[in-house]
Parts: C-alpha cells; sequence; structure tokens
C-alpha cells in the first residue's frame, strides 16, 4: 500500500494520469486539513474513494507516549510500524508554539553531550514519519497557534538529506500546511558537502551546532570534526548562499570546563568574523550517565556579555521540558535501543570509496565516508 503521507504533490497528481487535478484535491486533505482518512474527502466522488483506497492509505505513527513539562512543554513519542520510537516536542512560546522534530530513529554523529548518540545509528526516517510529526499536533490540537518547525529533535538532518528536503517542500507548500519557509530551520552539526546543496534546495533557515571554536576541542566533543574540521566548515558557512536579509543561526552548547571560559568566548567571536550569523547560547542540559555537566550560571551570563559586546546578536535559549528530558540533547526515544554505535559505524564507514559522497537520490547516512582515528 502507498502511504499518501509519503507523496509530495507533483507524486500524488501523478497518481491519476489525465486528471491531476484529483491529486491535487487529495494532497490538500492530506496536507492542507491533515485528513485521517480518505473517508472525509467528501468533495471527492465515492467511487474514485473506494478505487484510491485498494492502493493507499494515510497511515499515521502511534503515539506511544505524551508527556508534559511542569513549563507546559509537551513530548510526543511515536511508535513507528518497524517498532522503533522517536520523540518530537511541542514548545509553547508567548503567542504561538513551536515543533522540534526528529529526522533519524537514533544517530550516527556521536556528539558527547547528546543524549541521543548513545542510541547509536538505527535508520532514515521515511518522509511520513516526519511529515507526520507536524500534522498529528495539527489534527488533535487545533486550538494552538503552531508556527515555527524546528528539525532539531533525533537525528542529523542532512544525513536524511532527501527526505528531510522533501518534507520541507510539503510542509510549506500553498496546499498544504503553509508554513513560512523563513518559521522551518533546519539544523547540522556541519556535514559540509550537504551544505553545499542546501541552499540549493531549499529556502528554509539554518542553524549549525558549532560548540568550540578550537579544533581539538570541537573534536572531542563532536567526532564529525575528524572528518570536517572547523576550518573547512566555517569556509562552507562563509560561502553559504542566504536568502536576503537572513542570517545563519550558530548553536554553541555551553558546557563547564570544556568550552565556557573567556578565552573560549573570544576565540568564539573571532571565528564568526565575515560570517553573517546570530548566536544561540544553550546551557548544557544533563541526561542519565553523561560525562559533562552544567555551566555555572556566572559562566552563562559571562560568555553572553562577551558576545553582546561583539558584532553578533545573542540570544540566550532558555531551555523547556528538562522535568521530562525533552530539552535540547535530552531526546533518546525512550530508552535506549540496540542501535549502531558510532565506534562501529565509524568503523565500517571508513572502509567505503571517496565517490560515496557524491549527491544521491538514495541518501544514507554512511554515504558521507565518517571515519574516527
Amino acid at each position: 500500500m502507498i502511504n499518501l503521507l509519503d507523496l509530495d504533490k507533483e507524486q500524488m497528481k501523478a497518481l491519476f494520469g489525465d486528471r491531476p487535478y484529483r491529486g491535487g484535491q487529495i494532497f490538500r486533505w492530506v496536507f492542507g486539513r491533515a485528513a485521517g482518512g480518505l473517508g472525509e474527502m467528501t468533495d471527492i466522488p465515492k467511487r474514485l474513494r473506494e478505487d484510491v483506497a485498494k492502493i493507499c492509505t494515510i497511515s499515521y505513527p502511534e503515539v506511544a507516549d505524551s508527556q508534559e513539562s511542569s513549563d507546559g512543554t509537551q513530548k510526543i513519542a511515536y511508535r513507528l510500524s518497524d517498532g522503533r520510537i522517536i520523540e518530537s516536542v511541542l514548545i509553547p512560546e508567548k503567542d504561538h508554539w513551536s515543533i522540534c522534530v526528529s529526522s533519524q530513529v537514533g544517530c550516527a554523529m556521536g556528539c558527547r553531550f547528546c543524549f541521543t548518540a548513545t542510541m547509536g545509528f538505527i535508520r532514515n526516517l521515511e518522509v511520513s514519519e516526519i511529515v507526520s510529526q507536524v500534522l498529528h499536533p495539527l489534527r488533535t490540537y487545533p486550538e494552538r497557534s503552531f508556527r515555527n518547525i524546528v528539525f532539531m529533535g533525533m537525528g542529523e538532518p542532512l544525513l536524511n538529506y532527501d527526505n528531510v528536503i522533501k518534507a520541507v517542500r510539503i510542509l510549506t507548500d500553498v496546499d498544504g500546511p503553509q508554513f513560512s519557509k523563513r518559521r522551518i530551520t533546519v539544523s547540522t552539526c556541519g556535514i559540509v558537502p550537504r551544505l553545499k546543496l542546501l541552499s540549493q534546495d531549499t529556502e528554509a533557515a539554518l542553524a549549525v551546532s558549532l560548540n568550540a571554536a578550537d579544533n581539538a576541542v570541537r573534536q572531542r566533543i563532536m567526532p564529525i570534526t575528524r572528518k570536517y574540521p572547523l576550518t573547512d566548515l566555517m569556509e562552507a558557512l562563509r560561502a553559504y548562499q542566504l536568502p536576503n536579509r537572513r542570517r545563519i543561526t550558530i548553536e554553541y552548547v555551553l558546557i563547564r570546563g570544556v568550552n565556557d571560559s573567556p578565552k573560549d568566548v573570544r576565540e568564539f567571536i573571532r571565528i564568526l568574523h565575515g560570517l553573517k550569523a546570530k548566536v544561540n547560547l544553550i546551557p548544557f542540559n544533563p541526561w542519565p550517565g553523561c560525562e559533562f555537566q552544567a555551566p555555572d550560571q556566572r559562566a552563562v551570563l559571562a560568555f553572553e556579555e562577551h558576545l553582546k559586546n561583539s558584532p553578533y546578536t545573542v540570544m540566550l535559549r532558555k531551555e523547556k521540558g528538562t522535568d521530562i528530558l525533552a530539552a535540547c540533547g535530552q531526546l533518546a526515544g525512550g530508552v535506549i535501543h540496540d542501535g549502531q554505535g558510532i565506534d562501529r559505524f565509524f568503523a565500517e564507514s571508513a572502509k567505503l570509496s571517496g565517490k560515496a559522497e557524491e549527491h544521491s537520490s538514495h541518501t544514507d547516512p554512511h554515504i558521507l565516508g565518517v571515519h574516527r582515528r
């Protein structure tokens, strides 16, 4: 069966041959109205709906659990068709809500400060599994104004490139949920080859998890730095083609005794020179078994003050959902799965040829040839 949630508008139109307008109608029902079944599509002939139902379905992941924080943040655990669990977060703001979505089951990047990394990489999410994290809240909470979507949940979005780009295209379609391209942010740890493609394929906002201005420090907490050193990453960011009046968001997780000193902030400001950027400071959120500690509040404020005196706009993120492990870096599918660990991932990936980095319509994390010495 074809899950209609996996299809963009052109693919849906193609299902109907010489009647593409019918595909457009169904697209509007599936994504614009978040229909839960073909029976809801009252402006489509019953006979046609019955014919479509023979080959197509609208299949959402099951909601396995939902938790609400004392600050109103809501974490939703979705059980996928293979039994795997992913988590998504609904974040309340003053007059709207943001949705933090996952792009993979687990993650292979091994960032030492991220709980998701303990799962290892299991698999990429399908388009339907990504967009469902947005459509389910739209269906379930019509009274809430959902304005922003951030790809900052489980996984590295640029390692599920094609599905993430397709999901963004659906979510911003005028006949779909109609989210503004400026209101969707794709966050990455810095997959340089993908950065060279991203600005060509979407106008969604870009955020980069930098977290250190020293290559050795970043390599310690983010092993991907061995494959893509800071010099290469910063070069790619300076070359990134931004839409008018846009800036790249640089995310910096402050970790006690690792990257939160006055020297660190001076080097951070220096490395940002020449980059159209704004800074999002994120005090580290501890999780069970982590090796790091949250920064001292005085160090956080001092770091922020230095940045305020620089050419860059800085925002100190007020973390929400920490009491339910829903804050930045705390998602792990409720439990630690038997995913592919970082060591195994690097060992197997190192065997791949250099040609693996070429752009492919069948994107897989292994194509990047990530390795660790």
